[in-house]
């Protein structure tokens, strides 16, 4: 996560473990990370550093359930950072709740303009609805954002878009 804002933690141990933990995250090591964020200070508990790496780990266990308020929660802070958006609309999804996900992920489309994989999502949840037509056409403009080979590889795969898989490989 490429998040930049100041980190004004009281305890210089802090910021060493959530640095730390987002680092275990990028690695993989879910372990190591919630680890680290259990030795971070009670008073930062609110701390914005502290919220998005939890989210980031909640994300990573795909631990969609306490993800969801708390991306709430940050995007109410950061309505700016993309990835919260698309988080939060992933975890909708897998919770089942698919058409919240596209309603709560369609505003994302107009507020980032060039963010493929925001189309993309919109495309999945369209297929998953039943809205073929409206899938593909999400499905085409993330990939004139993106690498038309790149996304149409990974689109054949996605179970999500299984619907359109014969009009995938016509792309």
């Amino acid at each position: 996560m490429i998040v930049e804002f100041e980190n004004h933690f009281a305890n210089p141990a802090d910021k060493f473990h959530v640095d730390a933990a987002s680092g275990w995250i990028g690695l993989g090591d879910l372990a190591s990370a919630r680890e680290e964020l259990k030795q971070i200070s009670p008073e930062i508990k609110n701390h914005p550093a502290l919220l998005l790496v939890q989210s980031e780990l909640l994300f990573a266990e795909e631990n969609w359930e306490p993800l969801l308020p708390l991306t709430e929660k940050l995007l109410l802070q950061f309505p700016k950072l993309d990835f919260l958006w698309i988080n939060r609309s992933y975890a909708l999804h897998e919770l089942k709740r698919t058409q919240a996900a596209f309603d709560a992920l369609l505003p994302a489309a107009k507020k980032f303009p060039k963010r493929w994989l925001i189309r993309y999502n919109l495309a999945c949840y369209c297929s998953q609805l039943g809205t073929l037509g409206d899938a593909m056409r999400w499905l085409k403009k993330a990939i004139e954002l993106a690498d038309k080979k790149e996304i149409k590889a990974m689109a054949i795969d996605d179970p999500d878009l299984q619907p359109l898989r014969k009009e995938i490989r016509e792309l």
